[in-house]
């Protein structure tokens, strides 16, 4: 009986593409066991995607752990000889912690590693697989390649202090050019410094373009060797590296990651499908003297597409902009039309939840001012614009792209006036601002119990409940009413205009003019 493949999902499609693939290479396939010793999680866990793991005693007393990553345990057990590479793919299910959920869920991983001798030949061929995977997808897809030697080239070039650079790189990740400026001079860099360190997020466009511009921003022999080994793929790709994207400011995972680096993205998709590079410091500690590279896809997220259709993909392209209900709102939707960006039909006079204007190939919806990072990081959105405080709280995995400078205000610790702080016990906080006021006092090393209130959260301290309150002030007038004064000061607020990471790749083109048009209008 002949198989028809769209019967299957386009996550069973994947699968058995990828094993033709991948078998055709070479590549033999590891099984893995589920479980693992904790103790091997223990002993790497910088090298995972997060310290979190499900651990139970096994019947002969061991603790053991639900797998959470797929190559150390292949790392641990392929020790490659001297002058030899090693070659396995995979199709394994890991348990990992959900930020959305706040529960532990299976993902469905499919991938390959080469570990051993690993040449610049081995490196483009498993580069060349990564291509081909994405396009066994048989969807509009993209790759996008960079090299952590660029960036930390750089960083050792300025003499960047070891404190500072996990805060640069955090702003680097999320194209945060505005406050990742004002992060290097706070650590102490001259202003051309900070210029350079902003510069990487100018390297970003179609990989050959972008190589003739890093070439010319080069400031060290470490930069200039990372350039020459992106220079060697594209030559050994040839005609496969066409359509792939160099993006320059990527860096993170430094921990995992020592060398070239790449990620795939899906039309369609919110975030990566598929990522991978060059990982010899975690191969080493079992291998002295082993490199390895390889990569995983990220199947659940091919069910995304099952709804989708070649006939359903829209030709124009579109620009979804989620904005806030309200005055913020407002403010957002007159910047857009001063850039040109105006609606067909004003949404405040219209019961329509949707709001476009073909021409311009935007649209618009307003949502709750909490909800506007949400729908752009889950790709409801390509881009929106939302407080900094809202931004900073959920956590989105967006890029933020520019401060409109719009709402400001600021984020203060606040208590009765003459409050002095007793470091003998925790500090009492009440906040609504959870997470916002949990890392301020962790950066501090500061003992706290954090009190959730959703209003009204001067009361806190007037009536006992809290020593200090973690909120929004903008004219502290209704603190000075209320005899409390401001203590600290530590985070500026405003408006920020961010954009959904998976958008950023396909869109970039519409992205750039828009967000070009946007600052000439607030230049005005």
């Amino acid at each position: 009986m002949e198989i028809q493949l769209q019967n299957f999902t386009p996550a069973e499609q994947a699968t058995l593409r990828l094993r033709a693939l991948y078998e055709g290479a070479g590549y033999r396939k590891y099984r893995c066991s589920r479980f693992e010793e904790y103790a091997l999680y223990q002993e790497y866990q910088r090298f995972l995607p997060d310290a979190q793991v499900v651990t139970f005693t096994d019947l002969d007393g061991k603790l053991r752990a639900i797998k959470p990553d797929v190559t150390l345990s292949i790392a641990k057990t392929a020790q490659p000889g001297a002058g030899e590479c090693k070659r396995f793919y995979y199709n394994e299910e890991v348990c990992r912690p959900s930020r959305e959920s706040h529960t532990f869920q299976t993902i469905h991983q499919m991938g390959l590693e080469c570990m051993g001798a690993v040449d610049a030949a081995t490196q483009a061929e498993v580069v060349r697989l990564a291509v081909q995977s994405l396009a066994a997808l048989q969807v509009p897809t993209v790759l996008e390649v960079s090299h952590m030697g660029f960036v930390t080239g750089l960083l050792e070039e300025l003499c960047v202090p070891e404190t500072a650079r996990p805060r640069l790189l955090e702003l680097l990740n999320e194209k945060n050019a505005h406050e990742l400026h004002a992060a290097a001079l706070a650590a102490g860099l001259p202003e051309d410094a900070a210029d350079a360190l902003c510069g990487l997020l100018e390297l970003h466009g179609p990989l050959s373009a972008t190589l003739a511009a890093a070439r010319a921003a080069c400031r060290s022999e470490a930069q200039r060797a990372a350039l020459e080994e992106l220079q060697a793929l594209q030559n050994a790709l040839g005609e496969e590296s066409r359509g792939a994207l160099l993006d320059l400011s990527m860096a993170d995972e430094l921990e995992y990651y020592n060398g070239l680096v790449f990620t795939g993205y899906v039309a369609g998709v919110p975030r990566a499908v598929l990522k991978g590079g060059r990982y010899d410091y975690l191969m080493q500690r079992f291998t002295p003297g082993a490199n390895a590279i390889g990569f995983a896809l990220y199947l659940d997220e091919l069910e995304r597409l099952a709804a989708q259709t070649d006939a359903e993909m829209p030709e124009k392209v579109w620009l979804n902009i989620a904005l806030p209900k309200g005055r913020l709102g407002d403010k957002a939707y007159k910047l857009l039309a001063e850039a040109g960006y105006k609606a067909n039909e004003d949404y405040n006079d219209t019961r329509k939840l949707v709001v476009e204007n073909p021409d311009a190939g935007v649209r618009y919806f307003l949502v709750k001012p909490s909800d506007v990072a949400i729908y752009v990081e889950h790709g409801a959105a390509d881009l929106g614009i939302v407080g900094k405080d809202i931004l900073a709280e959920s956590g989105a995995d967006v890029y933020e792209l520019l401060d409109t400078g719009m709402g400001k205000c600021r984020m203060c610790v606040a208590g009765a006036a003459g409050f002095a702080d007793d470091e003998s016990r925790a500090l009492r906080v009440a906040t609504k601002f959870v997470n916002i006021a949990r890392d301020h006092y962790e950066r501090r090393g500061r003992d706290i119990d954090i009190i959730k209130l959703n209003g009204s959260i001067e009361l806190a301290p007037i009536l006992g409940l809290s020593d200090v309150i973690v909120d929004i002030v903008e004219t502290g007038t209704t603190l000075k009413e209320n005899n409390l004064t401001v203590i600290e000061e530590f985070m500026p607020i405003s408006a920020r205009f961010i954009a959904n990471k998976a958008s950023y790749k396909f869109k970039y083109r519409q992205m750039c003019t828009l967000l070009d048009k946007m600052k000439e209008a607030l230049a005005q």
